[in-house]
Parts: C-alpha cells; structure tokens; sequence
C-alpha cells in the first residue's frame, strides 16, 4: 500500500486514521446491514409480509434498499469515491442508482405478471 495512514480533519485538529481502522469499520457496517437482512429474511415480520407498497411487499423494499446501500457503500470505500470529486461520484452512483431500480421494477413487474398467468391457470395475452 501507498499510503499507511489517511490525513483527516476531526473537530479543528488533525487526526490519523489508519487504514487497519477503516477496514475494521467496513466490516462492522458491512455486517450489521447484512446481519439485519438475515434476520428479516428468516423472521419475515408479518406487517412486512402483508402490506404492499408500489404493488410489491414493504419486506421485498426493505431487502432492495439495504442491498443498494451495502454496494454504495462498497463503492464509495473500496473504489475510493470519495476522495473524487463531487460530479463525479454523482455521475457513477445516481447512474448506478436508477439502473438497479430500472432493473428490479422491471424484473418484479414483469415476474408478478408470469406469477399470475402460471396462477390463474390460462394464458390471457398470447404473445
């Protein structure tokens, strides 16, 4: 590595944080959001389950926001965003922002859609 320790402002004083402590930080966030997916996921709150936003189920949100934090996060760490300047980081991370959304809404659409054909026992558009 370059660079052992990274130069920050803390308060009007200068600190040094050192990058063992930036890993260690990484890791705990890292795993706190994950450990909070986990448990949602083998938990599945009933409130989460049953009520729907935007036509899908508040707990399938909740799954797709924490995802979208943890690799905004891992951009902004590991692929040094922030140290660059502002329009940049705005252009790769609202860039990468709507093409994940883009992708879900159109993944759980379309699926909702071929759950229902498959469930209603008939196809009603023959394509």
């Amino acid at each position: 590595m370059a660079h052992a320790h990274k130069l920050e402002i803390f308060r009007g004083l200068w600190k040094f944080k050192s990058n063992t402590q930036k890993i260690w930080g990484v890791l705990v966030f890292l795993t706190l959001v994950t450990a909070v997916e986990v448990a949602l996921g083998i938990i599945k709150p009933h409130a989460l389950t049953t009520s729907h936003v935007l036509g899908m189920k508040a707990l399938n949100w909740i799954f797709i926001i924490l995802t979208l934090v943890k690799a905004y996060y891992i951009a902004w760490d590991f692929m040094h965003l922030r140290d660059e300047k502002s329009s940049l980081r705005r252009a790769v991370v609202w860039t990468f922002l709507f093409l994940v959304a883009y992708l879900s809404f159109i993944l759980l659409v379309e699926g909702n859609y071929i759950y229902n054909v498959f469930k209603d026992g008939f196809v009603t558009w023959n394509f």
